[in-house]
């Protein structure tokens, strides 16, 4: 072993007992309950519990919607997984989860001051899974689904939305396709290229993927122009082993490889593995190429081998240690903040495509001091390297949060009006 490698090994070995330890101590885990009112006298318990937990009981019984006057129901989400896609690790099971849920648990938190509840659901089917989440639902303002495989995950979103009274939203298909399509919107604009005549190479077709072609699609993109591949090589017409999700995208096309259909595109999506997409392939792409490489913690290519061969290229990655970095925390906080605020029944496209545009515009704005300290940087200006707000920019709250609200209550979901002077 070199020098190099048992430094790097140390430094891994380094960052995963700080990650531990961060998980473990003081407290394990790293989200606890907090108290709402005063239970120090016997007067207070008699308010919080019996007997005067009876008024709100009454109150309820008698109209449903007071449960959002007199209990934390309109300030909760559930984060729900059966673990069977856990980040970028797989099928590793519910318990394995829960870490995950609840570092979802502590973004909704720190970002958009929800409340949050992780719960791991064990299941020998889709349907035990979706009777579980259907019958807990109404405890919950909303329900993130979170690290399910797909394509499990489209019939659970699905009947879950069907079945459920509150928001239902799997952040890992539409968090990451509004972020996803936030920036490639403000990637094209500065490469000075339309959507609708744009040819897209999507390498992946999991719940992220599909989720991602579709939103474009209804930004603009034409769904003849975009090329999917799985790890059998590119969705085609021909296929006999296509589920009825990647349908949807089989072209009817006599290219069959990453090559074949990278050729002249000028978006470049990856959210498969790493090391996928080659110096080579990359230099196939048109003048002036938007690559998107969000596999992590390895994209699909290295933004310092990508622009080693193309000096025109606007890149995003998932990780934060490069420029653009493509991260649901931009809109899953936020999405939630506002159809929370106004009581939607659900997250619909209108929604979806209203925090597109709030999160796109924010990166045009000039960048606050306290985001640029954040950032560890001196400035930030729409540009190549900024297409995208940073995740620790205060304002997503307000903007995104009013957007999303705001779209609710256009398209008809929202239960209140929104509140006035909301977010001022």
């Amino acid at each position: 072993m070199s020098d190099a490698q048992s430094v790097e090994l140390s430094a891994e070995e380094l960052f995963r007992q700080q990650a531990l330890e961060y998980h473990a101590s003081p407290i394990a885990g790293k989200i606890e309950i907090a108290l709402t009112k005063p239970a120090e006298s016997a007067k207070d318990l008699a308010l919080a519990y019996s007997p005067g937990v009876a008024e709100p009981v009454r109150e309820i019984a008698q109209n449903p919607e007071n449960v959002y006057r007199y209990t934390a129901k309109g300030n909760m989400v559930a984060v729900i997984s059966n673990g069977t896609a856990i980040l970028g690790l797989g099928n590793l099971g519910p318990l394995a989860s829960k870490p995950v849920m609840e570092g979802k648990a502590l973004l909704f938190k720190r970002f958009a001051g929800l409340d949050s509840i992780d719960i791991e659901v064990k299941h020998r089917t889709i349907e035990e899974f979706v009777d579980t989440v259907a019958n807990i639902a109404d405890t919950f303002g909303g329900i993130n689904l979170e690290d399910i495989k797909a394509p499990d995950c489209f019939e659970i979103e699905k009947q879950l939305i069907e079945r459920c009274d509150v928001p239902v939203f799997h952040d890992d298909q539409h968090g990451t396709a509004i972020v996803t399509a936030a920036g490639m919107l403000n990637a094209m604009e500065l490469q000075g290229k339309k959507l609708e005549d744009a040819t897209i190479v999507c390498l992946g077709a999991g719940a992220a993927a599909v989720a991602c072609m579709e939103l474009l699609i209804k930004c603009g993109a034409m769904r003849e122009k975009i090329y999917m591949l799985d790890r059998k090589g590119v969705i085609h017409t021909r296929r006999d082993d296509l589920n009825e999700y990647k349908k949807l995208f089989a072209n009817n096309t006599d290219k069959r490889t990453l090559e074949d259909v990278i050729e002249g595109a000028d978006i470049f999506l990856g959210v498969s593995g790493p090391n996928l997409l080659p110096q080579d392939a990359l230099k196939l792409m048109a003048d002036k190429p938007i690559v998107f490489a969000c596999s992590n913690p390895d994209p699909e290519i290295k933004p310092e081998l990508a622009h080693q061969v193309r000096d025109d290229l606007i890149m995003g990655t998932g990780r934060s240690d490069y420029p653009n970095q493509v991260n649901n925390v931009l809109c899953f906080p936020f999405i939630f903040r506002g159809a929370l605020d106004v009581r939607a029944s659900e997250i619909n496209d209108e929604m979806k495509l209203a925090a597109v545009e709030a999160i796109r515009q924010l990166a045009k704005l000039p960048v606050p001091a306290e985001v640029l300290a954040a950032a560890g940087v001196d400035s930030l200006e729409f540009g190549r390297d900024y297409i995208i707000p940073k995740p620790m920019d205060p304002r997503l709250l307000a903007n995104v949060a009013k957007a999303v609200a705001q779209a609710a209550v256009d398209s008809g979901v929202a239960r209140i009006e929104m509140p006035e002077n909301y977010m001022a």
